[in-house]
């Protein structure tokens, strides 16, 4: 079998109603995807990460003139050999980044055919499946105007547990008083519920005001404060996590086991949290965990795409390891985006879907979907 062609779609579209994280307004939704095409009429899908508010076209220009001519011509069931040499071949350039995002997305794409090819899911090539059932989170809070919507939000957490979503992320990171306000109303909203409670922040601190947020907080029992600080704050971050007794979590936006080094042999976090799509795809993943195991430090990815990523994140989450093991052992989970997205809802034929707020893992081989190719056409703005 052999490589005969790489195709990426850069995909976009305009959403109603807007919505804002600490870092900006998500006026659109984006995503990468590429496409392996092999000789024998096989193809593979994977995604690029679009790192923050990033245009979909840099990550696609990256495949189209960095690593497309890398591949051709290859066998796409040698993941390894081709991870090892794009990620060599651009390390001058990369290593982080939007270089680091394409890699992933053509490693999954490889993965993908390598599942086809051997008639297995995705899971089963990395070792098998450690949990067929994930629990997920709802991951929404965005902001429709900026500061002073605490009410709003706390009525958005309380419609995610009746949906089943009894565990969520709240988006903070619109100054501390602020942040402060949203948590006491999201608690009052949702009374005497038990619920699971983490916040994400964004990097919208520097370490005084993360600390001062942190200890305000520390009586919600949150799972995990993300993103406190910036992504190269080392320092900060090991700060945090002497400092507060709540888990910090954080890694979406550090790329390869060269990057996850040091962020995890520094004692930086209590929780790592890769994106598939942006960290070097399901081959630097597998080296991401194997690290983190060493080190006994849990693994949840990180995810927010379209029902590609998704896709793909729920087989890297089948396979994760439980890192400290227990009769109830803390299990990962899987991000549920709650904010709008029409590539996330219809760019699959059967997109990911909650149940009383668990997903299952599909057993079909690769990553287990199909992609509507009219829908790919309809959203498309640079093949």
């Amino acid at each position: 079998m052999k490589i005969i062609d790489v195709k990426v779609y850069a995909l976009q579209t305009a959403i109603e109603p807007q919505f804002a994280f600490s870092q900006g307004w998500v006026t659109k939704r984006s995503a990468t995807l590429v496409e392996v095409i092999t000789d024998d009429g096989q193809s593979g899908w994977g995604e690029a990460f679009n790192q923050g508010l990033e245009p979909p076209q840099v990550t696609a220009a990256v495949v189209e003139h960095a690593l497309k001519p890398l591949v051709i011509g290859a066998d796409p069931l040698d993941t390894e050999v081709l991870w090892h040499k794009m990620y060599h071949a651009t390390r001058d350039y990369g290593r982080k980044g939007s270089v680091m995002s394409a890699i992933s997305a053509i490693d999954i794409a490889l993965w993908d055919i390598t599942g086809k090819a051997y008639d297995v899911s995705v899971y089963q090539l990395l070792g098998g499946a450690f949990r067929r059932k994930v629990q997920a989170y709802a991951t929404g809070f965005y902001r429709l105007q900026g500061t002073g919507e605490s009410k709003r939000l706390g009525e958005e957490a309380l419609s995610h547990w009746e949906r089943g979503l009894t565990a969520m992320k709240v988006k903070l990171g619109f100054g501390v008083a602020d942040d402060i306000a949203v948590m006491h109303e999201v608690r009052r909203a949702l009374g005497n519920r038990e619920a699971v409670l983490m916040i994400d922040t964004n990097h919208a601190y520097g370490v005084s005001d993360a600390l001062r947020l942190g200890r305000a907080l520390e009586s919600f029992d949150l799972r995990w404060f993300e993103e406190p600080v910036a992504p190269e704050d080392y320092a900060g971050y090991r700060e945090l996590r002497s400092a507060l007794h709540i888990p910090i979590a954080g890694g979406e936006n550090e790329h390869s086991l060269y990057g996850f080094r040091d962020l995890i042999g520094q004692r930086c976090l209590d929780i790592v949290q890769p994106d598939l799509c942006s960290a070097g795809g399901f081959t630097a993943c597998r080296h991401i965990i194997a690290l983190a195991q060493a080190h006994g430090v849990p693994v949840n990815p990180h995810i927010w795409g379209s029902g590609v990523s998704q896709a793909a994140a729920l087989q890297l989450i089948a396979a994760i390891p439980v890192t400290h093991h227990a009769l109830v052992a803390v299990q990962p989970m899987f991000e549920y985006d709650s904010s709008t997205n029409p590539l996330r809802a219809s760019l699959v034929r059967e997109p990911v879907q909650q149940v009383a707020g668990w997903v299952d893992v599909p057993a079909k081989p690769g990553l287990g979907i199909e992609v509507d190719r009219q829908v790919l056409k309809r959203f498309c703005i640079a093949p």
